[in-house]
């Protein structure tokens, strides 16, 4: 770190970067993104309302693909959701040294301009790459799908695709806690056998093994399916629909397998959902953080107790980012995909 010989308050810091080079069309590809080196300066001014952040943790969600094609420019740092230290203040709810999650940037060091969308770690007796999935964005988004959208009942059927995910597999935890019958899918038969025999599911499939989704289904559910919690859309989700009970009900928390597609799979059977009353709806997050204490106050004990199990898989070194990025569309992962910038 240097410090500029004019102003000597403020500094410019040597900055790795994960820059957004090339324009997504379609799939993200390791040349959409280039590692880079830049000189940053880094100056949160009091009553400025940013906070400057030296980043730990980065995440690698789907989300990141409609950041980055939505509203990234062409040269600029990758952004997401992160786990960092606030290295200065001009912010009135942050002051140096604490812990926040939320949406930074991939780059060792951010000027977050708009702090209030940041959660303040208090709860630091947990691994703080916990707060890039399960006690944050992913943590929130499981808990507020279910709980809030499905409106579960104790011995419904739940469904659960891209199970094995930072976010399916919370969902089908919580739902083995109501008393449940919690079934996932998967793209592997590693993932299979997780859902089952670490996470508690009563059963799962590789969907990539079976011809035909509709008999997999059947075959899982023979008397219908109470509530599908959807990740992928899709083929999945129009053999789902022919599969609900009476007043099931859908939620839509994400689309994974039509995001890189040109053109997306039509749905072709939603003529069941007025056969059978069926509910279908979708949500973002961001409309439910205001049950954020809530969420801390249900998942915390369950964590220290044990009760809830998670899921990393952790890379080290920002360098290492793009191929984790990709490696979410491309099902490599298993669990939570995390990058770590600095275990300080």
């Amino acid at each position: 770190m240097e410090k500029e010989s004019h102003n000597a308050s403020v500094e410019v810091m040597s900055n790795k970067q994960v820059i957004y080079r090339e324009e997504v069309q379609s799939s993200l590809k390791e040349t959409h993104l280039e590692v880079r080196t830049s000189s940053k300066r880094l100056k949160a001014d009091k009553d400025s309302g940013t906070i400057a952040v030296k980043n730990l943790y980065l995440a690698c969600d789907p989300y990141n693909l409609n950041l980055i094609k939505y509203s990234t420019k062409l040269g600029s740092p990758v952004p997401g959701y992160g786990v960092a230290r606030v290295l200065e203040s001009g912010h009135p709810n942050f002051k140096k040294g604490d812990l926040v999650w939320g949406i930074t940037g991939w780059e060792e060091y951010s000027l977050i301009t708009a702090p209030e969308t940041c959660f303040k770690i208090e709860h630091a007796d947990v691994p703080l790459s916990y707060y890039t999935g399960l006690l944050g964005m992913p943590g929130m988004t499981a808990y507020a799908g279910f709980f809030e959208v499905c409106s579960p009942k104790k011995g419904e059927t739940v469904f659960i695709s891209s199970a094995a995910g930072a976010v399916g597999q919370l969902v089908g935890q919580f739902a083995k806690s109501l008393g449940c019958y919690v079934v996932g899918s998967a793209g592997s038969k590693d993932k299979v056998d997780l859902l089952k025999n670490k996470f508690g599911f009563d059963d799962a499939f590789n969907y990539k093994e079976e011809q035909d989704l509709d008999a997999a289904l059947k075959r899982c559910f023979p008397e219908g399916i109470d509530i599908y919690f959807d990740n992928v859309g899709g083929k999945m989700l129009d053999a789902v629909l022919l599969n609900m009970k009476l007043y099931g009900r859908i939620t839509v928390c994400g689309m994974i397998s039509q995001y890189i597609l040109e053109q997306h799979d039509g749905i072709h059977n939603l003529l069941n959902l007025l056969l059978k009353r069926v509910r279908m709806e979708g949500f973002v997050v961001s409309d439910h953080y205001h049950l954020y204490p809530k969420f801390l106050e249900m998942v915390l004990p369950q964590i220290k107790e044990g009760k809830i199990v998670y899921a990393e898989d952790i890379v080290d070194g920002l360098e290492n980012g793009p191929a984790a990025l990709i490696g979410v569309f491309s099902g490599r992962t298993v669990g939570k995909q995390v990058v770590t910038v600095s275990r300080e």
